[in-house]
């Protein structure tokens, strides 16, 4: 579990075949191979690390459902280790579990996001969404999009600062939406 509050601003340093190799430091303070960290709210696990850096394996299923898979090299990411309990959530409980891929249609702060259909049906004003791997809170529902304020800081920090109109972002709904609705089933609808 994440709570979508970015530690690390890391870079894609490269791949080799399946295995994806990032720049770090903060987020290996501690790090062991197995562990979790969000990348672009992607949760990947640690299969290899060193002095600044640490690499994971991608499978099809994840390259088919992120926007991994087009990430050029030096291009930054946002990094967040799995929270440990009693670590404060100051988020919102993310799972690193991709619900779909948007597009940012407008820059910060005014961020807005298109959002596929089977994704929007879960967002709601004033809910949490996860974009990019950051924990945000929607301010607007409209026919195909979201939108969501960006302060300052979140822009300094986050890739969301520099991502251009037209690219590609993770996106994870609040996981009890969808919980709400598989218990609901046909009343949901």
């Amino acid at each position: 579990m994440f709570t979508g509050l970015v530690e690390e601003l890391g870079t894609f340093e490269g791949r080799d075949g399946e295995r994806y190799r990032f720049g770090a430091r903060a987020i290996l303070d501690g790090i062991e191979i197995g562990d979790s960290i969000a990348t672009n709210g992607c949760c990947l696990t640690v299969v290899e690390h060193g002095d600044g850096w640490w690499a994971t394996d991608l499978s099809e299923e994840t390259l088919s459902r992120t926007s991994l898979g087009e990430l050029a090299a030096g291009a930054p990411v946002n990094l967040e280790r799995a929270a440990r309990v009693g670590d404060r959530l100051g988020g919102h409980i993310v799972q690193g579990h991709v619900d779909g891929v948007g597009y940012i249609v407008v820059c910060p702060p005014d961020l807005e996001v298109a959002v596929p259909p089977e994704v929007l049906r879960y967002c709601v004003e004033k809910g949490s969404i996860t974009i990019d791997g950051v924990s945000l809170t929607i301010v607007e529902v409209r026919a195909d999009s979201v939108t969501a304020a960006i302060i300052p800081h979140t822009a300094e920090v986050t890739t969301l600062g520099s991502t251009p109109v037209g690219s590609p972002v993770n996106l994870e709904v609040d996981v009890i939406a969808k919980y709400v609705e598989s218990l609901l089933g046909d009343r949901a609808r």
